[in-house]
């Protein structure tokens, strides 16, 4: 059994007065004990509100949330609250986008630490400051007992990041959700960081106490195709709130079949590109689309558009190498990859 199954999730947000919009619209994935999962796409395409829907961190009133997401066999939707508290950070572990929103600013680094301890491990003050320090010093901060007692302002960009980290896999949960974990980070912490999660998550270590790690399983959160092609072992692509190709990492970087996929990828720099190559963007942008019950939303920006593709809503089915794809016209394997 999956430890992680969303069903037909989506979320809506609504306001008086206004149309209601449509964030998430019917994403379904599972992510099983071990797995690291992607979820790719450009800024508004869902990512981030799939993540806090599975947490329950979304705003009761102006939301409707429906569909199913069940983790290790319980249902988390209508969830009460106090049961959810219960899970978050014990069970389900994330990685927030702004290290340095997410962070308490008038509280010390140790003691936002030592609270996940002392709250869901019952762990005495003393005892969970030691531990909180081996936690930093697992995740790279150098000089941890010092960091302890210092203010979010004071650390870096960086290490903030890795205090979130820290904080996340302090109770070993079962799945950490990491939205944009890079986000604003230089290239070289950037590799650091997703190299520490790598390590943390799927390696099995036991550095961090006397429980594996190794069937902890990692949602990753991105717009960047190139952040998760040495990090998961499948990818979800979003667009307009819908899943719309997934795949195996090294099949769907071999030969991705949807034209948006195709599109993220070709916006990215390649170090074994010809020099002067320019890069291809994608052409418009995310508000430019068409509702999902009328075609595809992203017919507006598509290079393969078919006259179907503004009147018919493309279902997700197999397509070539049995992978599933949400397109009226493909992009076409390669003969090599087809051989």
């Amino acid at each position: 059994m999956a430890l992680l199954e969303v069903d037909d999730l989506s979320v809506v947000f609504t306001r008086k007065g206004e149309q209601p919009v449509v964030a998430v619209d019917g994403v379904s994935f599972d992510v099983d004990p071990g797995q690291t999962v992607g979820l790719v796409g450009e800024s508004g395409c869902g990512k981030s509100v799939t993540a806090l829907a599975i947490m329950g961190l979304l705003p009761r009133r102006g939301v409707r949330v429906s569909g199913s997401v069940r983790f290790d066999g319980t249902e988390l939707l209508g969830l009460p609250a106090a049961a959810m508290r219960d899970r978050r950070g014990r069970d389900l572990g994330m990685v927030f986008q702004d290290p340095l929103s997410s962070l308490n600013p008038v509280v010390p680094i140790g003691l936002q630490i030592t609270e996940v301890l002392e709250r869901h491990r019952r762990t005495p003050r003393k005892k969970a400051m030691v531990q909180a320090g081996d936690l930093l010093t697992r995740v790279g901060i150098p000089d941890p007992r010092r960091r302890l007692d210092e203010y979010p302002h004071q650390l870096s960009g960086g290490m903030r990041q890795r205090a979130l980290i820290a904080m996340a896999l302090a109770c070993r949960p079962k799945l950490l959700l990491a939205d944009e974990p890079t986000t604003a980070l230089d290239v070289t912490i950037q590799a650091q960081i997703l190299a520490l999660l790598a390590e943390l998550v799927r390696a099995g270590d036991t550095d961090l106490g006397d429980t594996d790690l190794g069937d902890t399983a990692l949602v990753m959160i991105t717009h960047d195709l190139g952040v998760v092609a040495g990090l998961c072992d499948e990818v979800n692509v979003l667009y307009g709130g819908r899943v719309v190709e997934r795949g195996p990492r090294h099949p769907l970087f071999a030969a991705p079949h949807h034209p948006y996929t195709v599109g993220l990828l070709a916006s990215v720099p390649r170090l074994d590109g010809p020099r002067g190559q320019r890069l291809s963007p994608i052409r418009g942008s995310v508000s430019d689309n068409i509702p999902w019950t009328s075609g595809c939303a992203f017919a507006p920006r598509c290079p393969n558009v078919l006259g179907a593709c503004t009147s018919v809503t493309p279902e997700m089915e197999f397509g070539p190498d049995e992978r599933l794809l949400r397109c009226h016209n493909p992009v076409p394997a390669p003969q090599e990859v087809r051989a």
